[in-house]
């Protein structure tokens, strides 16, 4: 890479020799004018409106013409020996929080890497200090003659530089945000919030291309080769945002009525084990009921079995007895007739 600028990081009585790199290669075809009649290649002439005369770029001064229409001639000698305290010298003013700086103020990015091998270990040192503190340092830093503020943070392994714009050079947002009467709905926010966690999933930002430049290239591609041109299929953009509201409506009435659904299952499988648990329950004690009732029955059958064994045990015992009874008497019957 080409060095852009060669100076040094100064905070305190800390100087750090670095080198500066553009961090952005900007893509794209580039394009000339030609007349649309014969191809014919358009130039831009410098010509002065007071002599007519085409005019060299070295002789091309910088000029500043008041209300009045006085105007006021700097060569290009007089700026470069302007005094400019950060003309070679990144001046460090302050150290701050990184959510401090408002992405809307930043502007090029550039990578600053260490000039010589005695500058690795300052570098190292202001890196992993920015680093561990989550911070960035606020600078200040003369580009091409003009000088500008800049943040330097940590990106990877190495320094970046970001010039900023100046505190007055953003402009206000007053009358541009909808009136505070306007408000959403928490079950709006939620839905909207699921969708970005959808659109989120598995994005890959190193994957994306710019297809205005694919499709441009294919464009010159068949006019060079005289080929017919190559139609693309456009798709058309919303017509509105009240399109894109309605429709997250939609999903967010649809998001509860399949809640509604799933309650109503719930309780509806609430109420079936409540019917089925006072089933069991009902032929549980029915169970037991007959169970008891046989038992019961089964206690009486034995004890009425016990008794009539009982009874006849007694009737066999007793019918012996009077067997022998009976034989005693009519002996002693028979012994008194023989004695008359």
């Amino acid at each position: 890479m080409r060095t852009m600028w060669k100076g040094a990081i100064g905070f305190g009585l800390v100087s750090v020799p670095v080198r500066l790199y553009a961090a952005i290669q900007e893509h794209g075809v580039r394009l000339h004018m030609v007349h649309d009649a014969d191809g014919g290649r358009i130039h831009m002439k410098r010509v002065c409106d007071a002599c007519g005369k085409e005019v060299d770029y070295e002789h091309v001064a910088k000029g500043f013409e008041d209300d009045e229409g006085h105007t006021a001639m700097i060569t290009q000698d007089e700026l470069t020996k302007l005094p400019v305290p950060s003309k070679k010298l990144i001046d460090v003013l302050a150290f701050v929080d990184a959510d401090r700086i408002d992405p809307v103020h930043l502007a090029g990015s550039y990578y600053l890497a260490p000039d010589s091998p005695a500058a690795h270990k300052p570098y190292v040192l202001l890196r992993e200090t920015l680093k561990q503190t989550e911070r960035v340092a606020v600078t200040k830093i003369a580009l091409r003659t003009r000088e500008s503020l800049a943040v330097l943070r940590v990106h990877e392994d190495v320094m970046t530089l970001h010039t900023m714009y100046w505190p007055d050079e953003v402009r206000e947002t007053q009358g541009l945000a909808p009136p505070d009467s306007v408000t959403v709905r928490p079950q709006e926010l939620k839905m909207a919030t699921s969708l970005m966690d959808t659109l989120s999933e598995d994005f890959d930002l190193s994957g994306l291309e710019d297809e205005y430049e694919v499709a441009l290239r294919e464009l010159i591609d068949a006019h060079l080769d005289h080929r017919p041109v190559p139609k693309k299929k456009v798709t058309a953009a919303p017509d509105n945002v009240i399109d894109l509201m309605a429709a997250l409506q939609a999903s967010i009435d649809t998001a509860g009525r399949k809640v509604t659904k799933e309650e109503g299952a719930k309780e509806g499988a609430k109420k079936s084990t409540k019917k089925t648990a006072a089933k069991t329950s009902d032929r549980s004690r029915s169970r037991t009921t007959a169970e008891s009732s046989k038992g019961t029955k089964k206690t009486a059958a034995k004890k009425t079995t016990a008794k009539t064994t009982t009874a006849r045990k007694s009737a066999a015992s007793s019918t012996p007895k009077t067997a022998t009874a009976t034989p005693a008497k009519s002996t002693a019957r028979k012994a008194g007739r023989r004695a008359s």
